[in-house]
């Protein structure tokens, strides 16, 4: 099959949408598809993206204040030559920035059938940068772009359930999937955790993501601070940077902050903890809880995205309601203090990891891509008298 992705996001990016691109690509090429890449430039970089037939890499620019998220200006005109020369099959926009409904026009001229991804709770980024008077204009314009497109893939039956009330049409769920040699229970490192100042006896607390205002980075700090309080001598580390690092790290100084880390690093450090704590409601999906699941920790979570998709409430981890804060920091604060507990937990949170395989994945994108083109076939086809 000839597919084209559209994204204003690519690897080494790293968010979510970028992800699961990379890990698309590489199983869409290990089955001999045909891919075509359009993105913005990136910022510095000349690097072109590996196995591509073609690749367009239009002009962009960085959102104010977000200098991490760049978006591709529109480019109907390079579209269209693309297209004509080398027609894909069928389209997949993964944002729905301008470059994003650049796409969606120039193939709706050109009869290709679009599949479009929801891979951003933009209702929850409004309400988190003062913003969340314009909620009803930006569900308005994303509904509008959607239902244009052949189908939409959400990561959970939760989100699909929610847009389709809100009147988005063509909803299919694609969930998320993971790579369980690369996150594995394997890599627990005795040294890396011995220079956190842990062993065996003493456990480790671990976040992993931006650090932003969407993350729930108040409940985070007042979550370590009451784990600190009733265990001072458990570790906590926390991998990731963003606008809001410098603040926590004043709020907890006895807190290790990484930054971001290479993937083998990564791997290391989900492995060489005991218990995850994920306090963000703004995902999608929240890749980092299934990484850490297949990691072999107990994760506490709110059942939002993959926490109400994959959390079993005291089976495989620890999963809240949606709101209830102090609920939340005070299962944190009982699971640091229930070793034997988090390792169960943590033993079941990996089997159930395992049954999200990116195989299985890419089996349900490309079903949703052939539906696409077989309903664009039927409705372009000539009627016989």
């Amino acid at each position: 099959m000839r597919i084209c992705l559209v994204s204003e996001t690519w690897s080494p990016d790293i968010n979510g949408v970028a992800h699961t691109l990379k890990q698309l690509s590489s199983e869409l090429l290990r089955r001999n598809s045909t891919l075509q890449l359009v993105r913005p430039r990136p910022a510095g970089q000349a690097h072109r993206a590996d196995g591509m037939s073609a690749e367009l890499q239009v002009r962009g620019f960085s959102m104010p204040g977000y200098r991490e998220v760049r978006l591709g200006l529109p480019a109907g005109r390079r579209l269209k030559r693309l297209w004509s020369e080398e027609r894909p099959d069928a389209i997949y926009v993964a944002t729905e920035g301008p470059l994003g409904w650049s796409a969606l026009r120039v193939a709706e001229k050109l009869g290709i059938p679009v599949v479009s991804g929801w891979h951003t709770n933009f209702d929850h980024y409004c309400r988190d940068y003062g913003i969340g008077w314009l909620t009803p204009l930006v569900t308005q314009r994303l509904r509008h772009f959607h239902n244009r497109c052949a189908g939409t893939l959400v990561p959970t039956r939760q989100q699909a359930e929610e847009l389709t009330a809100k009147g988005f049409k063509k909803v299919r769920v694609m969930a998320r999937g993971i790579d369980g040699d690369a996150f594995s229970p394997a890599h627990r490192s005795p040294e890396l955790r011995e220079s956190w100042d842990s062993d065996e006896h003493r456990p480790v607390a671990l976040y992993v993501g931006r650090l932003a205002p969407e993350k729930n980075l108040d409940l985070l700090r007042d979550t370590f601070s009451a784990m600190l309080a009733a265990r001072p001598e458990m570790s906590i580390v926390v991998v990731g940077d963003g606008p809001g690092r410098s603040s926590l790290e004043k709020a907890l100084p006895d807190v290790r902050f990484t930054g971001f880390v290479d993937p083998q690093s990564l791997a290391r450090h989900y492995a060489s903890a005991d218990l995850f704590i994920f306090p963000s409601i703004s995902e999608t999906w929240g890749n980092v809880v299934l990484e850490a699941m297949a990691s072999g920790l107990a994760v506490v979570a709110f059942r939002h995205a993959a926490g109400a998709e994959l959390i079993d409430n005291d089976i495989n981890g620890v999963s809240l309601a949606v709101g209830d804060e102090d609920g939340f920091r005070d299962a944190a604060v009982a699971l640091s203090q229930q070793p034997a507990r988090y390792g169960r937990l943590g033993r079941a949170a990996r089997e159930r990891a395992l049954q999200y395989r990116w195989p299985a994945i890419t089996d349900d994108f490309l079903a949703a891509l052939n539906l696409a083109q077989e309903v664009s076939d039927e409705t372009t086809r000539p009627c016989r008298v």
